[in-house]
């Protein structure tokens, strides 16, 4: 069993940042597959980004929607069970909740930006973009 609390959402002005962290609890995290996605009001859940687990021959290999790619980064940090959202350069159209998930299973080759291949998700945490 593996859960997830996000934090670091709030309100931002447009063109600022924000650090999103998600921890994850369980001896499991080094072994999971972490994504985020997002939800905003009357729209489809969005993937964002993943990283694969930093013991697998890919080491750590990160993936982005072509939506975001350039604007945000993400890491994780394996002693602190914590995975990172960086977000630059925000736009009104980035207010959404923020979900981040595990994956425990294998998907050879996938990029997991599929929700389906996921296994844990967190509650999610509030992002707006707003003047």
């Amino acid at each position: 069993q593996v859960q997830l609390v996000e934090s670091g959402g709030g309100l931002v002005q447009p063109g600022g940042s924000l650090r999103l962290a998600c921890a994850a609890s369980g001896r499991t995290f080094n072994n999971a597959v972490m994504g985020w996605f997002r939800q905003a009001p009357g729209k489809e859940p969005e993937f964002l980004s993943a990283v694969t687990s930093s013991i697998t021959s890919s080491g750590g290999r990160t993936t982005y929607a072509d939506s975001v790619k350039g604007r945000i980064t993400i890491s994780r940090d394996n002693a602190k069970n914590t995975v990172y959202l960086q977000m630059n350069s925000l736009k009104p159209e980035d207010t959404a909740i923020y979900y981040c998930a595990a994956s425990l299973t294998y998907y050879g080759g996938s990029s997991y930006s599929y929700s389906g291949e996921y296994d844990y998700w967190g509650k999610g945490t509030q992002v707006t973009v707003s003047s």
